[in-house]
């Protein structure tokens, strides 16, 4: 549950939304974060394959996004980085001669299902343009 990759990448699109039609380069996004570029190249490539942002290479370069900012749903970015379960991990060991360690995983299946749909639909009505109006 100690993953930063949505915040990470709530921090890189509000800063593209900010910067309107400019090109912005990772060193720069680095800086804000307080982290180092190449991680921040890392989460614009997976924010780049969902498509919500454009990368430009050269002297030059740098990214913007894709698409208008109004467009950008938190619940899509969530889904768009998402690699860790909300409540954390499962204990893939169990007993299996055990009542509860047989079957603990399958009923956890559902409750992590059921938690992730709640912080999906939770965040589906947030745009990414109202968030960045936060920061203006």
């Amino acid at each position: 549950m100690n993953n930063t990759r949505f915040s990470t990448a709530i921090h890189i699109l509000t800063l593209l939304a900010d910067s309107g039609e400019n090109w912005v380069n990772s060193d720069w996004i680095a800086g804000s974060i307080n982290t180092n570029a190449a991680m921040v190249r890392k989460e614009l490539s997976a924010l780049q394959d969902a498509g919500f942002v454009i990368g430009r290479k050269g002297k030059e370069g740098g990214s913007r996004l894709n698409k208008p900012s109004s467009q950008i749903s938190l619940a899509d970015i969530y889904v768009a980085v998402k690699n860790t379960e909300v409540l954390g991990k499962k204990n893939l060991n169990t007993n299996p001669q055990c009542p509860v360690g047989k079957q603990i995983n399958k009923e956890l299946d559902q409750l992590y299902s059921d938690t992730d749909q709640l912080v999906i639909n939770s965040l589906k009505g947030l745009t990414l343009e109202n968030f960045a109006k936060k920061f203006c």
